[in-house]
């Protein structure tokens, strides 16, 4: 859906501060199952639909569990996908919980320490 006023569909790219760029790429990679994203033949970063996460291990930011902005990812299922990480040995930063009664929503802690969030329809 494209906003009327500005034309925003959706997020584009997210760049995240990392520490170590190979076990970053692992988590993204192999425990999320992202497929990679490349550029000029490289890999440069992970697809989630149609949206970018960079990883950056050269940038002015560092890893923090306090982000600004704060980025949300959708979800099929926020319960059933916070079964899945916890299984996966994923820090569960903030539990699933259901706010406004229309959404479920919860964080998780990557590989560095940056939180994401994540939601469902309620």
């Amino acid at each position: 859906m494209t906003t009327p006023q500005l034309g925003l569909k959706c997020v584009k790219g997210v760049a995240l501060a990392v520490r170590d760029m190979a076990r970053a790429a692992r988590f993204y990679g192999e425990t999320l199952g992202l497929p990679p994203a490349s550029e000029g033949g490289e890999q440069a970063a992970f697809l989630l639909g149609g949206t970018v996460l960079m990883l950056k291990d050269d940038w002015y930011g560092t890893p923090t569990a306090e982000p600004n902005p704060r980025i949300t990812l959708e979800c099929a299922d926020a319960r059933a996908l916070e079964a899945t990480l916890r299984g996966l040995d994923v820090k569960i930063s903030d539990a699933v919980e259901l706010y406004d009664g229309s959404f479920y929503v919860g964080a998780f802690l990557d590989s560095e320490g940056n939180k994401l969030w994540f939601c469902s329809p309620g």
